[in-house]
């Protein structure tokens, strides 16, 4: 499992957006970058600036996927038939972390990947510990029985905050969640303006 280095609060920080619409936020009160220089006047980014912000927010949006990882995805995703920056989405929102966050079971998406690895999530009724499996549509996600009364899960299906996309069937009552099918860019929910087309150019420059 990869570590993640930087707390997520800078990651919204760094980036200077609130991008998992969370109301505690500091980029809410703060819209400049964190540490003594975080304050400086920024110039405008150039062509390569742009398209480096918009892999660094998709990738930060994710639970700062690791490079190497997120690389992996991309190749996955341009030898895919069809829009590179659609594969790209329907890849990254059909990692199992993606899918448990979506779905309500926690409140974070950096509470996901723990939570997963944690062994706390079964498919189709094995459990499985990685983050980043590969869910098909039709696969069912259940939290096990004995982690469905934690803090953090009860916590997370009450957040009105966010609602659940509907290629996502959640029954929160049995705390289970049917992965109905690959979402295009357009039926994903995201809190800010996320741009996969800059990100294929930045890979492929």
């Amino acid at each position: 499992m990869s570590k993640r280095h930087s707390t997520k609060y800078k990651i919204d920080r760094r980036l200077g957006e609130n991008i998992w619409g969370r109301p505690k936020s500091p980029a809410n009160r703060r819209e400049y970058g964190p540490g003594q220089h975080g304050q400086r006047r920024k110039g405008k980014l150039s062509d390569f600036g742009v398209q480096l912000r918009a892999k660094q927010k998709l990738k930060g949006y994710y639970g700062d996927i690791s490079e190497k990882q997120f690389i992996k995805v991309y190749k996955e995703a341009s030898r895919l038939k069809g829009d590179t920056s659609e594969n790209l989405i329907g890849l990254l929102e059909r990692r199992l972390d993606a899918i448990v966050y979506r779905a309500k079971f926690v409140p974070t998406v950096f509470a996901a990947r723990q939570f997963v690895n944690h062994g706390h999530v079964k498919v189709n009724g094995q459990r499985v510990n990685i983050p980043s499996y590969r869910c098909k549509p039709g696969d069912v996600i259940e939290v096990k029985e004995k982690s469905r009364q934690m803090a953090l899960v009860l916590e997370a299906t009450q957040l009105a905050e966010r609602d659940v996309p509907d290629y996502i069937d959640a029954d929160h009552n049995k705390m289970t969640a049917t992965f109905n099918r690959v979402p295009q860019f357009s039926d994903v929910p995201y809190p800010v303006q996320m741009e996969p087309n800059l990100v294929i150019e930045f890979y492929s420059r």
